[in-house]
């Protein structure tokens, strides 16, 4: 029969428009200036007598919240404004101490039936949002200190090879100081060491046997921009691992990145994992009666107070690891699997093959700020002090010749070797950064900007809706229905995919709101010519129109998809979101143009004798 939808069919466009309405309600719900404390590693945990000591601050500083509560390991604290939020931070770091991380964030408010269902809002982007501002500045004399320590082991494997006697290896102010045994000794080692490092000027002291190297100028330059790029590729990756849409990761002067990530639901925990650096150190376990010089000892990172003696001798660092991933061992406690390097699997290799039955240390290092409060002129005043943190996190017998994979084991939670294998995925950082300023931006657009977008919308849909009523009468009521499930459905794709909306993005939606009732106004002109030109009943131009002028619609969507493709694949940031939103906007549109449309249609004349057509 003409224009009768099968059962199934019905049932199948009203569960898809009820599906959208689900996942597009969150948008509906508008989110609260919040701030989040977390661990500053995730073993430690928030708890009830912080969250109270917090409180406490808060309420003796006069600042209002509310819905102030613990879960997954951290605090969440909501303000009514963003004002009330910035004078907050300041009062909730001086009150949290050295261990626990405080930052902004925007609290959900989508009731816990629309969460339990995976909907959430759309993901905006700085235009629309703003967000969180992070400066952080690189410390480049630890930068060339790294680069010093690693040409230190060479040093010290050049002169062992040659069986040249020395007595240490240190550093010293961009440079090196070597002591050694002999003037012989001292004269053998100038000439082998020039020969073999071209990046350092030579100074030899026979009074004192000591040679000093001192790194050449053009040297120290180059260590400071491979720090900053590959803090910067590093900083891009670990962003990545924590799935930010939209983030902004670029050079600001000579020794400082900025970070700006529009508002994520765990600020505190992006803030912990991007100033990590996270590298670790493979070394071996000291020998019995070894030269106090060649040895340092390291505390464990636990509860036990425990220490050992190393070697200074690194084997391998972080910088050298391809992959990372937890797993578990065959007493089901956690472990992190890593992958090295070409590179790191030969010095891997070649350290333990003659040392199988030797014990390996695992190091992990941290350079981390510590904030204190201090009164000046009658105001507290934040000041940073810049420190490290290392300890063993792994002591093990090296039970065969390591290679490329090997396994890192220890007393880790699950939390702790996940956050381990995803700092090490994203890369070691070059040089230690530190937090030097944090604050909430807003969009970078403007308010007048986002409220004129937003307006653009209301207008444009107005005017699509008038001139369809006038022009199509009931028909355009069928279109109208079907363009407001097309925004509905539209919206609700944007937030299941985690698609990030920005300016551009509106822009999209404007035109996919006139591409999509574009495809309505050639079925009804179709329906028009069908039934006054070619002399059909209202039944068989109603089926006609839909069945000719789908062809035509196909066609026209498709050469715009394509051009969305390409803006997709070659655009930046803005473009990106215009052309998602267009594409996503194209599926929508043929599916409420075409089938939405039908379905009111054939509910309204559909199985019944129809005399004219209110088109």
């Amino acid at each position: 029969m003409l224009n009768r939808y099968p059962l199934w069919k019905v049932v199948l466009i009203l569960f898809v428009i009820g599906l959208g309405v689900v996942y597009a309600l969150p948008n509906l719900y508008p989110e609260d200036p919040a701030i989040q404390v977390s661990g500053s590693r995730a073993s430690i945990e928030v708890t009830n007598r912080d969250q109270a000591r917090i409180e406490q601050a808060l309420n003796q500083a006069g600042i209002a919240f509310f819905g102030s509560q613990l879960e997954n390991q951290s605090l969440l604290i909501r303000f009514a404004d963003n004002q009330a939020q910035t004078a907050a931070q300041s009062v909730i770091q001086q009150a949290a101490g050295d261990n626990l991380v405080v930052a902004l964030n925007q609290a959900p408010t989508t009731p816990d039936w629309l969460s339990s269902l995976g909907a959430k809002r759309i993901n905006l982007g700085l235009d629309l949002r703003g967000g969180v501002h992070f400066q952080m500045e690189v410390d480049m004399e630890a930068a060339v200190a790294q680069q010093l320590e690693a040409e230190a082991g060479e040093v010290r494997r050049l002169l062992r090879s040659e069986r040249l006697r020395f007595r240490q290896v240190t550093l010293s102010d961009q440079g090196l100081r070597v002591q050694m045994a002999s003037e012989e000794d001292l004269v053998q080692a100038q000439r082998l060491l020039q020969r073999e490092l071209r990046d350092f000027d030579f100074e030899a002291n026979p009074t004192t046997l000591r040679l000093h190297l001192t790194l050449k100028e053009q040297m120290v330059r180059d260590i400071e921009d491979y720090a900053i790029e590959q803090n910067l590729i590093t900083l891009r990756n670990r962003v990545n691992e924590l799935g930010v849409a939209e983030p902004l990761v670029q050079r600001s002067g000579r020794n400082r990145i900025v970070v700006e990530l529009p508002g994520i639901q765990d600020t505190a925990a992006a803030k912990r994992v991007l100033g990590a650096t996270a590298n670790l150190q493979f070394r071996l376990e000291a020998r019995q009666n070894e030269d106090p010089i060649n040895v340092e000892r390291f505390n464990f990172r636990d509860e036990h107070g425990r220490s050992a003696l190393l070697e200074r001798d690194i084997i391998t660092t972080g910088n050298h690891v391809t992959n990372a991933s937890i797993g578990f061992d065959e007493n089901n406690r956690a472990q992190v699997n890593v992958r090295l390097n070409s590179q790191g699997g030969r010095l891997m290799s070649q350290a333990t093959r003659p040392n199988v039955g030797r014990a390996m240390a695992v190091i992990f290092i941290e350079h981390k700020t510590r904030s204190q409060f201090v009164e000046q002129d009658g105001e507290l005043v934040e000041q940073r002090e810049n420190f490290v943190e290392q300890g063993i996190i792994s002591l093990a017998n090296i039970q065969s010749e390591l290679g490329s994979s090997f396994r890192i084991t220890g007393n880790f939670s699950v939390q702790e070797a996940n956050e381990l294998a995803m700092l090490l995925r994203a890369g070691a950082l070059a040089a230690p950064m530190y937090f030097v300023e944090e604050r909430t931006i807003g969009p970078s657009l403007g308010q007048t900007n986002i409220e004129q977008g937003v307006l653009s919308i209301q207008i444009g849909l107005a005017l699509v809706v008038l001139f369809m009523l006038i022009w199509y009468r009931l028909f355009g009521v069928f279109a109208c229905v079907a363009l407001t499930a097309n925004l509905v459905l539209l919206v609700a794709l944007l937030s299941v995919l985690g698609a990030t909306l920005t300016l551009p993005g509106i822009a999209g939606i404007v035109l996919t709101l006139g591409m999509a009732v574009d495809a309505n106004v050639l079925i009804n002109a179709r329906i028009k010519e069908e039934m006054y030109h070619r002399g059909l009943s209202p039944q068989n131009a109603i089926h006609a129109g839909y069945e000719k002028a789908f062809s035509t619609i196909l066609d026209a969507n498709i050469t715009t998809f394509l051009v969305a493709i390409i803006l997709f694949s070659v655009g930046t940031g803005p473009v990106k979101g215009f052309a998602v939103t267009l594409s996503l906007g194209l599926l929508t549109s043929m599916f409420t143009a075409i089938m939405v449309t039908r379905l009111q249609v054939n509910w309204v004349y559909g199985q019944r004798r129809v005399e004219r057509l209110s088109i």
